[in-house]
This record gives structure tokens, sequence and C-alpha cells, in this order.
């Protein structure tokens, strides 16, 4: 196996609220190797670093707002330099906005902007899609292929969220095939519905999704990292990131 185990710390969020570095420890411990950051825990860039030093994890990327890339880019980029992060990755855009043709075109402009600008700062654009991005068509296809397909490939790269393309109805296997070569990283996790057909999503391995077939089809199609992310955590989220470790070991995605 060449992939890499990272978690998305928005996972822990309520744990690095109030003990940011405390919780790295923590996640270091259960053995994973990287971790993507949803903030940066209010800390300066070089102490950030040497907390990553000494606990022996990468930088996997980093969820930053539209709104924050438009009005701060050249400070992210200083910031995550610094990490030895070179993805910048926006976490969502409204789908009301998607939805409108004239909002859809600035934001494709926007993505243009923004990615050729971090490509000339040796880092790298990327999208992490939710369900909406699959469901709202364009042309007769999804919003998601037609906002990658009017981009060049090095100016925007993609985080699939595997869950959230299975939530869609989509095969999230031949999405990251499809995407192989474009596709550094992605989310997967799993999600379980109850009679109502409410979704909440689960550890690894506890739910509906089939997992085996995503991560393998990221190892054959060279997804660099396979990161977990639970939106909510039923159980102490620790705990659940402790549970989707073991998964990854009994499968041998994780020695």
């Amino acid at each position: 196996m060449t992939v890499k185990i990272g978690v998305q710390l928005y996972t822990l969020r309520d744990l690095t609220d109030k003990d940011f570095i405390g919780t790295l420890r923590e996640v270091s411990k259960l053995g994973y190797q990287g971790v993507e950051f949803a903030g940066y825990g209010g800390l300066e860039a070089s102490a950030l670093k040497a907390v990553l030093d000494e606990l022996g994890l990468q930088a996997v990327g980093s969820h930053i707002g539209m709104d924050r890339l438009l009005k701060a880019l050249p400070e992210e980029i200083a910031y995550n330099k610094v990490l030895g992060n070179r993805n910048l990755i926006i976490p969502w855009y409204e789908d009301n906005k998607l939805k409108d043709p004239e909002q859809r075109a600035q934001f494709v402009t926007n993505l243009a902007e923004i990615g050729q600008r971090c490509l000339e700062a040796g880092m790298q654009l990327l999208y992490h899609n939710h369900e909406f991005e699959l469901l709202i068509e364009v042309d007769g296809e999804p919003v998601l292929d037609a906002l990658y397909s009017s981009i060049d490939e090095k100016i925007l790269q993609l985080e699939l969220d595997s869950c959230w393309v299975h939530y869609a109805g989509f095969n999230a296997a031949e999405y990251i095939r499809k995407y192989e070569g474009r596709l550094p990283l992605l989310h997967l996790k799993d999600m379980r519905r109850d009679a109502e057909g409410n979704v909440t999503t689960v550890e690894l391995g506890q739910g509906e999704v089939n997992l085996r077939k995503i991560a393998d089809a990221a190892v054959s199609s060279n997804v660099e990292w396979l990161v977990v992310e639970q939106d909510e955590c039923p159980n102490p989220p620790l705990e659940s990131i402790a549970t989707s470790m073991e998964w990854l070991r009994q499968y041998g995605y994780m020695k």
C-alpha cells in the first residue's frame, strides 16, 4: 500500500476548541500519519509546525472558505508553506449559487484565478464536494463534472468525499477512477440510515458504504491520502477515529 492515512480535524472540533495541541497528540498516538486542518487553533505557523514535527504528523491539507481565499490568499499561502502543506481546499460552496448560471460562472472564474495564483506559489487548489454538486445538473451532467471540465486540471484538483457521492446515489469507485491523476486526497467515511431515512455518519465499517471497493479504487488510482472524517460523531470523537483506524488496519490500508 502506498496510500497514507490522515484525519480531518473538523471531526474533532469539540476537542480542538478546548485543547488543540493535546488533541493532535492523541491523533498521533492512534497512528494517524497526517492531519487536515479546518482552522489552526490560533497558533502561529512556526509553533504549529514545531508541534507537527514533534508528533511526526504531516499537514495533509487545509479547508479554507472561498471568502477567506478571496480576501487573504497570500496570508494562507504563507502560513501553509511554513506547515509544509501545499493543498488548499475549498470545503463547500452554496448550492443556491451553483444553481444560478451567473453566480456559477463567477465561481468558475474565481476558482481559476485562485488556482492559478496557488500554482504560481507552488501550492495546489482543491475543491471538496457534498452531495448537491452531483444532484444539481448543468446541460445534463452533474455540476461537479461541469466545474472540472471547465478548469485546467493543473489549476484545480479534487478532494472527493466518497460518502457524499454514495449518498447522492453515484458510484464513488467509478468517480475515483474518472478523476485519476486529479485526485490526491479522498475523504473516506461511512454512513447509516434509520427507518425514516435519516442519515448519521458513523465509524468506518459501521454503515452501508462499500468502503473496501472505494479504498481499493483509491489505492489503484494513486490517491496519496485517505482522510478519515465524520461530520457528526454519536460516540466520543477520539473513540470514533480509533475505531476507524482499527478498520483501516484490519484490511491492510494501515500497518
